[in-house]
C-alpha cells in the first residue's frame, strides 16, 4: 500500500512522522510505503520567521530537514501539479524532469493526504508585483532583514534627502500575526542597529502598519488588539486602521486615506489563500477553494483521500454554532496531523476512525524583544509575561529535540551577548562578484 503525502509543511511533515511511527511493523515488512512530495526539502516553522528576520534565531534552525526526520519515508523534492483521484494518480515535476524535458511524472497511490498549504493572497495593487516583499518563507524573512539593514546603509551614505527619507520608510500591509510580529521584531532590531550609525537615529525611521479592517490581531481578542495598537503607537509606529494600499508604483505607497509615502520597502502580509493545486484535482472544494473535509479528516465523498491544515475546511465539532470551521492556523494544523496519522493507520488496519476535536485555547503574539500579547484560556497577558509564554509555547511545538536544543541555545546566547546587525545581501546574488570579475555586470540593486 502506498500512502502519498502532498506537502512538507506542518500537516505533511507531522502526518508522515506520525505514520512512520504508527506503521513501523508494516513498514518493516514492506507492506506499506510512505511517499512525501514537497517543493522544499525542509519544513519551515513559520512562527519563528519574525525572530529569524530580527536575528534572534539562525535561519537553519527555523527549518527542519525532511529526510533526516522522515527516515522511513521516501522524500521527493518536487511539485504536484494535478491529482486524478478517480484513477488514484498524482502528476508531479522535479528539477530533474525540467532538465530532462520529459514533462510531469505520474505516481499511483492507495491513500492520499493533501496538505499543500497556502500561498499569499495578493490583490491587483499597481506596483505590488514589482516592489512588494512577502513574508511566508525563510528566504523572504532573511531577505527582508538584509533589505532593512541595507536601507539604513543607503540612508547613512546618501546626500539626497528624498532618497534618505524613502530608505527609512517601511510600510507593512496586513494586521494579522505575520504583519504585526514581523513589524514588531524588525522595528526592534532596526532601533537597536541605529545606535551604530553616526547619522541615523531611531526617530528618523518611519514604520507604518496598514490594515483594511478596524482592528489588528483579532485572534487575541478585541481588548488585546487595542492594547497592541497603543503599544505600537507608543513606539512611534504609524498604525492606520480601515485603510488600504491603493498603489506602490514608482516606489510611492499610496493609501486609501490619501496619504503618500515614498518608500523602498513594502511588506505584504495581507492574508493567504488555498494552494492552486487544489483546483487541479477532482476532489470536492468549498466556495473558498478549500477541501471539503469531515470531522475524521477524510475528504467528504472521496474515499481514501484525506486533508487538514490550511488546505482543508474541517468542521469544528467543539463550536456552539453549527457549520463553524477550524481556523487555518498552526495550532490546529499540528493537532490535526496527529489525528490524521492515527486515522490513516486505523484505516490501513481496518479499525474505526476518530473525530478531530480541539477547543481553541487562545493565541500569543510577539511584538519584539520582551514585548508581546496573549489571550490563553480566557486569561489576558501583555508585555514580558506574554512574550515569555510565546517563546515557551513555540519551543514546545517545534519538532525534534535537536531543533529545540539549538533554538534554546541561541536564545540563551542572544541574551548574554549583543545582537548581530550585519547585512548579507550578497547572499541573494552569490555569483555577482565572479560575474563582475569575468566581465559581466553587477546585478541591479533591489
Amino acid at each position: 500500500m502506498r500512502i502519498l503525502v502532498v506537502g512538507g509543511g506542518y500537516v505533511g511533515m507531522y502526518t508522515a512522522l506520525h505514520l512512520q511511527r504508527k506503521l513501523k511493523p508494516e513498514l518493516r515488512r514492506g507492506e506499506v510505503e510512505i511517499v512525501v512530495i514537497s517543493p522544499d526539502p525542509y519544513m519551515t516553522y513559520q512562527p519563528f520567521l519574525p525572530e529569524a528576520a530580527a536575528g534572534s534565531i539562525s535561519p537553519r534552525h527555523v527549518v527542519v530537514p525532511l529526510r533526516r526526520v522522515l527516515d522511513r519515508c521516501r522524500v521527493i523534492v518536487g511539485e504536484v501539479t494535478a491529482v486524478d483521484h478517480a484513477k488514484r494518480t498524482a502528476s508531479f515535476k522535479t528539477l530533474a524532469t525540467q532538465e530532462e524535458g520529459t514533462g510531469p511524472l505520474d505516481l499511483t497511490y492507495d491513500e492520499i493526504v493533501l496538505a499543500p498549504g497556502s500561498i499569499s493572497r495578493t490583490l491587483p495593487v499597481p506596483g505590488l508585483a514589482d516592489y512588494g516583499i512577502g513574508f511566508k518563507t525563510v528566504e523572504e524573512a532573511i531577505g527582508l532583514r538584509n533589505h532593512v539593514i541595507e536601507q539604513m546603509d543607503i540612508a547613512s551614505s546618501t546626500r539626497d534627502p528624498a532618497v534618505r527619507d524613502a530608505a527609512l520608510t517601511f510600510v507593512f500591509v496586513g494586521g494579522g500575526y505575520a504583519g504585526v510580529e514581523a513589524l514588531g521584531e524588525l522595528e526592534d532590531m532596526a532601533r537597536y542597529a541605529a545606535r551604530y550609525y553616526h547619522n541615523v537615529k531611531a526617530e528618523d525611521m518611519k514604520w507604518i502598519l496598514v490594515e483594511a479592517s478596524g482592528r489588528i490581531l483579532p485572534e487575541v481578542g478585541e481588548e488585546m488588539g487595542k492594547y497592541t495598537v497603543r503599544e505600537l503607537r507608543r513606539r512611534n509606529i504609524d498604525v492606520r486602521l480601515e485603510t488600504r494600499l491603493d498603489s506602490c508604483e514608482d516606489r510611492v505607497a499610496v493609501l486609501s486615506d490619501g496619504a503618500r509615502f515614498p518608500t523602498r520597502t513594502v511588506v505584504w502580509t495581507a492574508g493567504v489563500k488555498p494552494n492552486p493545486l487544489l483546483a487541479a484535482t477532482d476532489l470536492p472544494l468549498t466556495e473558498r477553494g478549500r477541501l471539503k473535509c469531515t470531522a475524521e479528516l477524510t475528504v467528504d465523498g472521496a474515499p481514501h483521500a484525506w486533508g487538514a491544515g490550511d488546505a482543508a475546511a474541517v468542521p469544528d465539532v467543539t463550536a456552539e454554532q453549527p457549520g463553524t470551521e477550524c481556523a487555518p492556523n498552526a495550532q490546529h494544523a499540528v493537532r490535526q496531523a496527529k489525528v490524521l496519522g492515527d486515522n490513516i493507520a486505523a484505516a490501513v488496519r481496518e479499525r474505526p476512525l476518530q473525530e478531530y476535536r480541539h477547543k481553541y485555547v487562545g493565541s500569543v503574539a510577539s511584538l519584539g524583544l520582551h514585548k508581546g500579547v496573549a489571550h490563553v484560556y480566557g486569561r489576558k497577558l501583555k508585555g514580558y509575561p506574554a512574550w515569555f509564554m510565546h517563546r515557551v509555547y513555540h519551543l514546545s511545538r517545534v519538532p525534534t529535540v535537536n531543533r529545540k536544543s539549538r533554538v534554546l541555545a541561541e536564545w540563551t546566547l542572544s541574551g548574554l551577548f549583543k545582537r548581530e546587525i550585519v547585512s548579507l545581501g550578497s547572499l541573494e546574488h552569490p555569483r555577482a562578484e565572479f560575474e563582475l570579475a569575468a566581465g559581466g555586470r553587477r546585478p541591479k540593486e533591489s
